[in-house]
Parts: structure tokens; C-alpha cells; sequence
């Protein structure tokens, strides 16, 4: 019973045996497929490794290559953007001076057109002024005659016109005992009005010679009856005090034209009045001095014996 068991036995162990042999051999070819798969796999992993290390050098070149490429594109970018901002102010500067060559085109057609209307007023002017051209010299000569009267009247007769708050007539040569004397009397004309403002020396009857100024605006009639009255104050020995009138004094208004336009009339008038002083003068009765002086009359004819000058030829 024994033997039977332990051939039972040792039978089911040849069979496990047997068995666990061929499981062996099957993991031994497992194993070695697996080694020679890890082995594969390894060499290319290695392979792998050696390739990504390859990989990483040229990654860093890359990427170095692309920091260059970005510093390169930020530099474009910048001179790109600087040539834009320079295309835009040309373009704006190229708009401004398109107006401004707009309105200079316009206003240089304005200048042409005024330049052709003032072409025309001075060719219009021209020939409205060629009929007074020739009348020119005479003017001129009649402006040199004057100026030669009026040095005249200052050199021999020794008068003078003075302006300011009046207008001051002065004479000299009147008193033949002191020809440097002078007399004086200063007129204002305002509000259509003469007034007297000053006397030296004072004169009798000088209200109604103002008066008869104001009603018939004879002015040069005035001065040359003052010239006479200081003849005769001076031949008569009268020396009073200068004598300052007035606004006060009793004045009739009347329209009467300036001043100014009185004396630019005394050129034109001059034959006349120097007539008719030579005609007072002659009618008037020779007086004499209380001290055995010459009479003033003998020294006004020895005056208008002057007159006798080319002051004369003043044109009318």
C-alpha cells in the first residue's frame, strides 16, 4: 500500500515536475523576449536621449536665433514707426503748404488786381494831373516871389508874426529916434470872433477898431491901421504902458473864416494894400515932434521908397 502511494506520489511529481520544466522553459523564452525587448527598448531610449540632447542644443540655437529675429522685428517695428510718424508730418506738412501756396496764389491774385486798378487810378490820376504839370513853374515862382515879400517885410519894415495862444504881430522900425523898438499887439480868433488879447503900447479907440474887425473881417486892414497908429503914437511921443486885454472887453461875433485863410490871402492883396497905405500916408497931415524930431511920416515915406523892390511882380 505503501509503495503504491509513494509511486503515486513520485508520479504526480515527475508530472508537476515535467510540468513546472516546460513552465520554465516558456518563462525562460519570456524572459529572454522581455531582455531582448528591454535591451531594444533601451538602445532606443538611448538613441532617444542622445536625439532630444541633439534636439535641445539646436532648440537653444532656436531660440537664440528667435530672440534675435524678435530684436530685429522690435527694431523694424521702431524704425517703421518713426517712418510713419514721418510720412505723417510730411503729409501734414505737405497739406499746410498746399494752403499755404493756395493762398498766396490767391493773394497774389488780389495783388494783380490791385496793382491793376492802382495802374489804372495812376494812369487816370496822370492824365487828370498833365493839364496842372505846366503851371508848375509858375507856381514856383510865384511861391519864390512870395517868400521874396516876405523877407522883405521882415528885412525893411522889420515885421514879424509870431504864433501860440495868439497870433503876435510885431514892428520894428517905427520910431525913427529908436528904429529897434518894438510894437506889438496879439489877436485870437476863435468861435468866429478877434479878440484883442494884448497891447504894447496901448492905444485910444482900440475897442472900435475890434469891432470894426469883427464886422468885416478885415484883417489886414487892421494891422496896417496899427502899423499906423504906433507911427502916429511914436511921432506923437506917447509911451504908455503895455496893456493886456481881455475876453471882457465888448465883442460882436460874426462869421468870419480863419486866421489861416486871412494871411494866405495877403500875397494876393499885397499890391493893393501897400497902395493904400502909399494913398493914407500921402493924405494924411505931416505932424511934428514936441522936441525937434523928425516927423515918423518922413521915415514911412522913406519906407515905401523902399517898397519900390521886384516884390511887385507877385503874379495875381
Amino acid at each position: 500500500m505503501e509503495n503504491k502511494a509513494e509511486e503515486s506520489v513520485c508520479a504526480r511529481m515527475e508530472s508537476l515536475r515535467i510540468v513546472r520544466e516546460k513552465e520554465i522553459a516558456v518563462q525562460q523564452q519570456k524572459m529572454e523576449s522581455f531582455a531582448d525587448s528591454f535591451r531594444k527598448s533601451l538602445e532606443s531610449i538611448t538613441a532617444r536621449s542622445r536625439e532630444n540632447a541633439r534636439s535641445q542644443g539646436k532648440l537653444g540655437e532656436l531660440k537664440a536665433r528667435l530672440r534675435e529675429a524678435e530684436d530685429e522685428l522690435v527694431k523694424a517695428l521702431a524704425v517703421k514707426t518713426r517712418k510713419q510718424a514721418k510720412r505723417l508730418a510730411l503729409t501734414d506738412s505737405l497739406a499746410t503748404s498746399k494752403s499755404r501756396i493756395e493762398e498766396l496764389r490767391n493773394n497774389l491774385q488780389d495783388c494783380k488786381a490791385r496793382r491793376d486798378e492802382y495802374s489804372t487810378t495812376i494812369s487816370r490820376q496822370s492824365l487828370a494831373l498833365s493839364p496842372y504839370e505846366h503851371k508848375e513853374p509858375q507856381e514856383r515862382d510865384c511861391r519864390n516871389e512870395i517868400q521874396e515879400a516876405i523877407s522883405w517885410y521882415n528885412r525893411v519894415l522889420d515885421f514879424h508874426i509870431e504864433g501860440g495862444h495868439g497870433v503876435k504881430f510885431s514892428f520894428k522900425k517905427i520910431n525913427v529916434d529908436d528904429p529897434d523898438k518894438e510894437y506889438s499887439f496879439t489877436i485870437r480868433h476863435a468861435n468866429d470872433t478877434y479878440t484883442l488879447l494884448d497891447c504894447n503900447p496901448s492905444l485910444q479907440g482900440i475897442e472900435e477898431l475890434i469891432h470894426e474887425l469883427n464886422n468885416t473881417n478885415g484883417l489886414f486892414k487892421f494891422v496896417r491901421i496899427m502899423r499906423r497908429r504906433f507911427q502916429e503914437a511914436a511921432a506923437e511921443g506917447v509911451g504908455a504902458q503895455a496893456l493886456s486885454l481881455h475876453q471882457g472887453s465888448t465883442i460882436i461875433s460874426m462869421s468870419a473864416p480863419g486866421l489861416t485863410s486871412s494871411l494866405d490871402r495877403s500875397e494876393s492883396s499885397t499890391e493893393e494894400i501897400d497902395s493904400q497905405v502909399q494913398l493914407e500916408e500921402t493924405n494924411k497931415p505931416s505932424k511934428k515932434t514936441s522936441s525937434g524930431k523928425k516927423p515918423a511920416i518922413q521915415s514911412l515915406g522913406s519906407a515905401f521908397s523902399l517898397r519900390r523892390t521886384p516884390r511887385f511882380k507877385v503874379k495875381k
